[in-house]
């Protein structure tokens, strides 16, 4: 853990109202959080911050043990604890290959709060990670976020097959408690808990229920926006923010990437044969077994036709567990929400990476490949494809370094159409606003360029939980003020531009939301901020050409 920012709070007090040392009871029992910074690292790392309220809360339960027979089910109540929690360390992260400190007794949040005391009435963001990752990572450490007057809670949940199992025998019992044969869909219900526990605990820790945004990237992204699309939601949540995340439904490459869901049929031939693998016939009986038992086979991927897509298009996603389109927590397909509407009209910021979704900086496709993947893809469009993402120059050599090129320039444009196309169609069934970006700034001391998750530490303010392992210059620090800005102006106001967050140099660029008219804009953020085209004219209409002759999603 970067700089055992979890002991930062050895720091001498600030003489003034603050919410660490104190007792919060909490709708489970009362928890103790602690000082989260020290003057030396306000000084190296907040220069014009000369003192912080930042209280941290680490670990607080949520929901009860997800063993055994809490098993594929929705997070059941936990038992009350009367003595006060020292909430000081994170807990343990749910199941997964991936992790060492796991445990199915892994429902828990974290909480930096900024208030100076319960009245304080602060925005709230509830930060949802990737797929197989844990709430203790230092790229959504809350710390930073929080001095800009915004509550920020993570948390962990359930993925893979203890969070995504699908089975006939779970499908009967959701029919018994629900009306709805449900089942596969748990991580995304323990996501609808913790939302559950900010309505009726927040206010204690100086926080607004009234004023709550949900937050994530890459497989968190796809959990806000199923719930932006869920009923169970309503009410919930004010504001979503999905990076990497919203894509157009005719986007061929959404099947094969984080936001994807798979329909109940399929879901429950992967849950069957899952059972059948470990040598039972029940439910009853899977939940008989250990978890480590359980963690052989949570994580299969689908193979054969996806091989192709895995080595051309770099999703690199081929999970079989992952949300169910089960009819009640999600009901409708991506296509269907766009043209019915959402069920929470909500403002939204979603935007992509320069360097994901199939680009790279590490692009490394002979010229032959180039022409067969991209003939394969683009089919009866592939002429118009290779005149306007040509592998040769003006002289009409070919050349690998220009094939390169032309296949990322295509990935890139792909996303920022996707957006933009999800964008325009967005306001046909919605009213509340929509921003798009493109995030194009590399972190220096790597060579993966913009990466994914490369945003993340800018947004959420935490380059400070990072500086062990990148080594940022001032300009990093100048962009991670103005992006956090946005994220921090939207929790307080919905809209990216106002709320009073920047503190830096000169002012904050506008930031313009997407419109029905379908102007070809995005903002970019990173190396540069302010609107720039998401491609020619002549490359929207091939991509969307392509997009439409596809199956939606």
């Amino acid at each position: 853990m970067a700089k055992s920012l979890c002991v930062l709070a050895l720091g001498a007090a600030v003489a003034q109202a603050q919410l660490w040392g104190q007792t919060i009871e909490t709708s489970y029992g009362p928890v103790e959080g602690f000082q989260y910074f020290n003057e030396s690292t306000l000084k190296e790392y907040f220069p014009n911050t000369s003192h912080s309220n930042v209280a941290a809360f680490l670990g607080i339960p949520f929901a009860a043990d997800t063993g055994f027979q809490n098993r594929w089910k929705a997070p059941q109540p936990r038992q009350p604890w009367k003595e006060t929690l020292n909430a000081t360390e994170f807990g343990y992260a749910c199941p997964s290959k991936y992790r060492t400190k796991i445990s199915e007794d892994c429902l828990n949040l974290n909480i930096w709060t900024n208030a100076q005391n319960a009245d304080a009435k602060l925005p709230v963001m509830v930060w949802s990670q990737g797929s197989d990752a844990t709430s203790d990572d230092s790229s959504w450490y809350g710390g930073g976020m929080a001095l800009k007057d915004v509550i920020v809670i993570t948390f962990n949940r359930r993925d893979d097959a203890f969070g995504y199992l699908a089975h006939p025998e779970l499908n009967r019992e959701g029919f018994m408690t629900t009306g709805h044969e449900t089942s596969g869909n748990y991580g995304i219900l323990d996501q609808l808990e913790v939302l559950k526990w900010v309505q009726s605990n927040i206010a204690k820790f100086g926080g607004d229920p009234d004023r709550v945004t949900l937050a994530g990237q890459s497989f968190g992204s796809s959990q806000v926006y199923h719930a932006v699309n869920s009923p169970l939601f309503t009410g919930y949540f004010h504001g979503a923010i999905a990076e990497s995340g919203i894509r157009y439904p005719y986007d061929t490459l959404l099947a094969g990437i984080a936001t994807s869901y798979t329909n109940m049929s399929a879901a429950l031939e992967h849950g069957t044969n899952y059972t059948a693998f470990h040598n039972v016939s029940t439910i009853h009986e899977l939940r008989s077994l250990s978890m480590e038992d359980l963690l052989i086979g949570s994580q299969d991927s689908v193979d054969g036709e996806w091989i192709w897509w895995v080595t051309a298009l770099s999703t690199g996603y081929p999970l079989i567990f992952k949300p169910v389109l089960d009819d009640y927590v999600l009901p409708m397909k991506y296509i269907e929400s766009l043209i019915h509407g959402p069920a929470n009209d909500v403002p939204i910021i979603t935007g992509n990476n320069k360097d994901e979704s199939g680009a790279s900086p590490m692009t490394d496709y002979t010229v032959a490949e180039y022409e067969y993947y991209c003939s394969l893809k683009y089919g009866n469009l592939s002429s118009r494809y290779f005149n306007l993402y040509p592998d040769f120059n003006s002289s009409h050599i070919k050349s690998k370094v220009i094939a390169d090129q032309a296949w990322n320039a295509a990935a890139r444009d792909t996303s920022l159409i996707g957006s933009w196309a999800y964008a325009t169609e967005w306001y046909k069934s919605a009213i509340s606003p929509i921003f798009t970006y493109y995030w194009t700034h590399a972190p220096p001391g790597q060579n993966q360029g913009a990466y994914h998750e490369s945003e993340i530490m800018y947004a959420l303010r935490s380059l400070y939980a990072n500086a062990d392992l990148l080594p940022f210059t001032e300009w990093d620090f100048e962009i991670q003020e103005k992006m956090s800005s946005y994220w921090a102006n939207f929790a307080k106001t919905l809209n990216p531009n106002y709320g009073g967050s920047f503190t830096g140099k000169g002012s904050l660029p506008h930031w313009s939301p997407n419109n029905a008219s379908g102007t070809q804009i995005v903002m970019e953020l990173g190396n540069h901020f302010g609107n720039v085209p998401i491609a020619k004219p002549a490359q929207v209409n091939l991509i969307m050409d392509y997009f439409h002759q596809q199956i939606p999603y």
